[in-house]
């Protein structure tokens, strides 16, 4: 465990510093085309999972790639953790998130969210605010980006009851582009609310795309169910990987049950 601490200290340490060092580059994308910065913001992806590896020897395996079809696209992720926020932008080319309006504000960081022309939404907004989300979201998919989206709106714990928002079906319909469901187990190496960063197989399944036209309804249980499955069977497989590395699951990462 004290190997752990180490490791999650060190790696904590250059993840910031070395997100320092791409903000620093990527200035010079303010004044070229958003593309320019989408590239830089794909090597930070990238380069920030090769330090977890050499790190914290944290393997990472992505299954599936062959299943992500090419131009708009609706990708909706399972989320447990920080880890997908950035790692599964480097497999699209041209990733669109939804981010809180108040990260805008934020110096440098903000000004390549808006550069990049993410979608800012004011949770504070209510219903209106959603209204909007849902009718700017398909027109940016439509001219050919691929929306990243959690539809469970928040990190969840890992095993925690699924909890899957109906915002997601709308943009769904409203866009009529197909949907790539996504299943992961980062929450069992990138836990919440703990530094602590654990070695294993950290696993990404791209599962079968959704085809467009289904109900908003049809849509939501299609989704959710491929991604719960999905989830469940590659969480089950790290926690024996996990108890034979450790000769149990480790107590940080048990608490997220």
């Amino acid at each position: 465990m004290t190997s752990i601490f180490v490791r999650s200290l060190i790696y904590n340490v250059l993840f910031y510093a070395l997100l320092v060092f791409w903000v620093l580059v990527a200035i010079p994308t303010m004044i070229m085309p958003p593309r320019a910065f989408m590239g830089v913001a794909k090597a930070w992806a990238r380069s920030s999972v090769w330090l977890m590896r050499v790190v914290c020897n944290t393997k990472t395996e992505y299954r599936g790639l062959e299943k992500i079809p090419a131009g708009p696209l609706i990708v909706a992720s399972k989320h447990q953790s920080m880890w997908e926020t950035f790692a599964l932008m480097q497999f699209f080319d041209a990733p669109l998130f939804i981010y809180k309006r108040e990260l805008a504000w934020i110096p440098f960081f903000g000004w390549y969210l808006v550069k990049s022309k993410m979608i800012g939404v004011d949770r504070s907004g209510g219903m209106r605010s959603l209204m909007d989300m849902a009718r700017r979201a398909p027109k940016e998919v439509q001219s050919g980006r691929q929306l990243i989206i959690f539809p469970e709106g928040t990190r969840t714990p890992v095993e925690a009851p699924p909890d899957y928002k109906t915002g997601v079906g709308q943009i769904y319909v409203n866009a009529g582009v197909p949907c790539l469901p996504v299943a992961l187990n980062s929450g069992l190496f990138w836990p919440r609310r703990t530094f602590l960063r654990y070695p294993g197989t950290l696993v990404v399944e791209f599962l079968d795309p959704l085809p467009p036209g289904l109900s908003r309804k049809d849509f939501i249980v299609a989704m959710s169910t491929k991604i719960e499955e999905a989830t469940d069977r590659i969480v089950a497989a790290a926690r024996v990987e996990q108890a034979e590395l450790f000769g149990r699951v480790p107590n940080v990462v048990a608490k997220e049950r």
